[in-house]
């Protein structure tokens, strides 16, 4: 992977956490260490080619659906 794309790939899983942070009313440790616990990260790194194309608004949708599926209560 070019460092371009790395890079791209690092502010978008940065600025979904943020989203995701702001939609809960959590810091963004707490969003990072929610998603990282209930998979939403490993979903972000294994989707990305798919996940980066729709909205952040439907990113957190998704992301609070599979942190559900892996025992999440948001």
């Amino acid at each position: 992977m070019t460092s371009n794309k790395a890079k791209n790939r690092i502010e978008y899983f940065v600025a979904c956490v943020a989203e995701f942070a702001e939609a809960f009313g959590l810091d963004a440790q707490k969003s990072f260490d929610y998603l990282d616990r209930h998979c939403g990260m490993d979903f972000l790194m294994n989707c990305y080619e798919a996940e980066h194309t729709v909205s952040f608004a439907d990113a957190v949708i998704d992301l609070q659906k599979v942190c559900r599926r892996n025992g999440g209560h948001l």
